[in-house]
């Protein structure tokens, strides 16, 4: 046994030694030095302070995401990188109107309830829609309730977060199909509309929440918006006492042609291989509430930022670095999927693909989708990191825009992880605002970047 021990010991150590590489300084001093230029700077907190203020929500199709387009085509132009251009691109318009209400009654007393149609709704007549509620948690709910309970009805879905995970994200997966299908499973069994609780983690805050929905060709449309989770508590308990309780919905959206638009591409050129090309990016479309600081106004400025550190360095990199805004990720990933076809069209050799849609929060990690041997290697890389940034590479992750290429090439991705327990409070609300993006946070992001694409281009996968 203990000759056993041994060997096995040996071989670990042996595998290890293969698959390390020594410590180098200058890559040290490189990274070291693009956190300290990103924290003195805060060029990138400068460059969401006016994309948040000046330009505000950037929905697809709309005014904001033309000015969006403009603003970041020029932001990159303005610092001289290699060569900035862009992508165009056929997305999805659909507007919000005024008419958003609901409410029941206690006796006499009317109880206003905080709601917003979910992205893409249609609308209710202008006097709204009054039908009694069923509540139910799941999609297999309805079907086991059937027409029988549902016709003529309204659903309220009131699956909560789940706030014993650690991983907020876990809660919002397990939520999430409330607000995805939730209209088209009603409507199967002959709704007349639904509501959902807010994908929120909150549980002391009324903010409704807004994000994109289905519908099903061959089923009927039926208007959809999300409750504020006080608002959700507060018409639970309503029904609870009164199962035969009637609510009242008014919602208004809107359906326009498809609009032309454009992702927004700047690039670093690459000395050694301009052919092989590392990705970066994030979206530069927006829910029409709030300001689209956090989702993904801060990805967007991230991806610009780490190019920018480059160049404060005077890096020239051995591969092309391109930082693309892509359009359209909210309503239907219309700028993934074309960046993607043009990617295979002309036969681009893509290294790797990284993005950054998970807010301007303190940073992680990221999580990877590529080889066991690729995740490997890149272990070996968190001991340039301190560990108040980056501390893991997990296996899994990229992120919505760059899957298409991901899928259709194999290119490797990564995904920025940070410390989310504050992010589904302001997701798709009002609240996604300037103020609430702290700068050394967000700071801290556009260096582990930066840093990332440097290890790639200096080493490879």
């Amino acid at each position: 046994m203990k000759k056993f021990i041994l060997i096995t010991l040996t071989f670990s150590l042996f595998s290890c030694k293969e698959n390390t590489v020594p410590f180098d300084q200058k890559t040290s001093d490189v990274i070291n030095t693009f956190y300290s230029d990103a924290l003195g700077l805060r060029e990138s907190y400068e460059l969401l302070r006016v994309l948040s203020k000046d330009i505000g929500a950037r929905p697809s199709g709309s005014e904001g995401a033309k000015k969006a387009v403009a603003w970041s085509k020029e932001v990159m132009e303005g610092y001289g990188f290699d060569s900035v251009y862009l992508q165009e691109v056929m997305v999805p318009h659909w507007e919000r109107g005024q008419l958003e209400e609901a409410f029941f009654y206690d006796g006499k007393e009317k109880i206003n309830l905080s709601i917003l149609g979910a992205g893409g709704t249609v609308s209710t007549p202008e006097e709204g829609i009054t039908a009694e509620v069923v509540e139910v948690s799941s999609l297999d709910e309805v079907d086991q309730l059937g027409e029988e309970n549902i016709k003529g009805k309204i659903v309220f879905y009131n699956k909560a977060f789940n706030q014993r995970y650690i991983n907020v994200g876990a809660s919002y997966g397990e939520t999430g199909f409330q607000r995805r299908t939730g209209a088209v499973k009603a409507a199967e069994h002959g709704a007349l509309a639904s509501v959902f609780r807010s994908l929120s983690s909150s549980t002391y805050e009324d903010f409704p929440h807004t994000g994109g929905m289905s519908y099903k060709e061959g089923v009927d449309s039926i208007p959809h918006g999300g409750l504020g989770v006080l608002s959700s508590e507060k018409l639970s308990k309503a029904i609870n006492k009164n199962p035969n309780l009637k609510l009242t919905v008014k919602l208004s959206g809107t359906w326009y042609p498809d609009a032309l638009s454009h992702n927004v591409i700047g690039l670093l050129r690459g000395q050694k291989n301009p052919e092989k090309i590392i990705t970066v990016g994030g979206h530069l479309d927006s829910w029409d509430v709030g300001e689209g600081a956090h989702d993904d106004g801060a990805g967007c400025v991230h991806s610009i930022g780490a190019l920018r550190l480059f160049q404060k360095q005077n890096i020239r990199p051995n591969n092309t670095i391109r930082a693309v805004m892509f359009m359209n990720e909210e309503f239907g990933l219309r700028g993934g999927l074309k960046y993607a076809e043009i990617a295979v069209k002309e036969g681009e050799q893509h290294i790797a693909a990284i993005e950054s849609d998970a807010s301007g929060y303190v940073p992680r990690g990221f999580g990877f989708s590529g080889s066991e041997e690729q995740l490997e290697k890149i272990q070996d890389w968190l001991k340039y990191f301190d560990k108040n940034t980056i501390s893991y590479f997990s296996k899994g992750g990229g992120g919505a825009d760059i899957g298409p290429l991901h899928r259709q090439t194999g290119t490797p991705m990564f995904g920025l992880s940070i410390d989310g327990q504050k992010y589904f409070e302001m997701h798709h609300t009002a609240k996604d605002v300037f103020e609430l993006v702290h700068a050394r946070e967000l700071e801290l992001g556009t260096a582990s970047l930066a840093s990332l694409i440097y290890l790639i281009d200096q080493y490879g996968l």
